[in-house]
């Protein structure tokens, strides 16, 4: 590991400013992003949650840097047990499942392998105990992957009208968005 990025990560607290901070740091040095990705997926290093925050803020500004690292990062949600860095891995997995339907120029493509490992992870953080931001990430992935998958909106309502009564009012107004847009 990079001494350089590890102690970047060391420093990195919740705060916004300072996640973004770093994130601007590893826009301006690309190189560090392949580690990056590699520290998200090894839940052992201690900053592993950290450098997870800082890939969300870098999928903002570049999400096309992770294109070639996309089978790795495709096949590790699996891996990730921690809500620190669930919630912003969900976030990227939201951009990277938007960007491949848009269909332009700078689109991410994905492989079907790809697109079943976001829709094996979207559904195991649905109905998992973690927190609501993640559940939110997890819908709307879904509902975007229903309308290619014909058997995700069904499969998606059935949970969303099950759980419905048991969460926060943030989940009842995604789950609600989303169900109106299945029916």
């Amino acid at each position: 590991m990079s001494s350089e990025l590890q102690s970047k990560l060391n420093y990195v607290t919740a705060y916004r400013e300072n996640r973004l901070k770093v994130a601007k740091e590893i826009l301006e040095n690309k190189f560090f992003f392949e580690e990056l990705v590699a520290v998200c997926f090894s839940p052992s290093d201690k900053n592993h949650h950290k450098a997870c925050w800082i890939l969300e803020f870098v999928s903002y500004e570049e999400l096309n840097w992770l294109q070639p690292h996309l089978d790795f990062f495709c096949s590790n949600l699996k891996i990730l047990k921690d809500e620190s860095a669930i919630r912003p891995i969900a976030k990227v997995v939201q951009l990277v499942i938007k960007s491949h339907y848009k269909k332009n120029e700078n689109s991410i493509l994905l492989s079907e392998t790809n697109l079943q490992e976001c829709i094996e992870a979207s559904f195991d953080w649905l109905i998992n105990d973690v927190k609501v931001a993640t559940k939110a990430y997890s819908i709307r992935t879904l509902y975007i992957l229903g309308n290619y998958y014909n058997w995700i909106h069904p499969e998606l309502q059935i949970i969303l009208n099950k759980d419905y009564a048991y969460h926060s009012a943030a989940y009842k107004a995604v789950a609600k968005e989303v169900l109106k847009k299945i029916e």
